[in-house]
C-alpha cells in the first residue's frame, strides 16, 4: 500500500513543484511592485531598525500570501493560479492606496516609526486579504 501512494506522490511531484514555483515567482513579484509603488523605501526603513516600518510590510506580505495561497489550493492549472492571483494581488494593491486616504500621513507615520499607525495599515491589509481569500475559494 505504501509503494502505491509513493509512486502516486512521485506522478504528482513535478505538478506540485511547477505550481509551487509559479505561486512563489508571483508573490515575490507581487512585493517587489508593492514596494516600487508605495512611496516609502521599506527596505531602508527596515535596515534603519524602523519596527513599524517592518511591522506594516510584515503584514503586507502575509496580506499578499493569503490569496496566492488560495489560489494555489483551488487552482486546475497554472493559467488559473496566474488568473485568479492577479485578480487577488489588484484587490490587495488597492487595499494600500485606500488605507492611505482613511488613515492620515499614514506613510510619513510609519516612516517616523509610529507602530500604531503600522499595526492599523497591517491589521487593514490583513482583513482584505482574508476575504479576498475566502471570495477565491467560493
Amino acid at each position: 500500500m505504501f509503494d502505491a501512494i509513493f509512486a502516486s506522490a512521485l506522478r504528482s511531484l513535478p505538478v506540485f513543484a511547477t505550481h509551487f514555483a509559479v505561486t512563489v515567482v508571483m508573490l515575490v513579484a507581487a512585493v517587489m511592485l508593492y514596494q516600487m509603488l508605495t512611496p516609502q523605501s521599506e527596505a531602508r526603513l527596515i535596515r534603519e531598525n524602523n519596527a513599524a516600518a517592518a511591522t506594516a510590510f510584515g503584514a503586507v506580505v502575509l496580506s499578499l500570501a493569503l490569496p496566492l495561497g488560495m489560489c494555489l489550493a483551488r487552482s486546475v492549472s497554472i493559467p488559473d493560479i496566474v488568473v485568479w492571483g492577479v485578480v487577488a494581488l489588484v484587490v490587495q494593491f488597492g487595499t494600500f492606496f485606500v488605507a492611505r486616504l482613511a488613515f492620515r500621513d499614514l506613510v510619513q507615520r510609519i516612516e517616523r516609526g509610529e507602530v500604531a499607525s503600522a499595526i492599523a495599515l497591517g491589521a487593514t491589509h490583513l482583513a482584505i486579504g482574508v476575504i479576498n481569500a475566502a471570495a477565491i475559494a467560493g
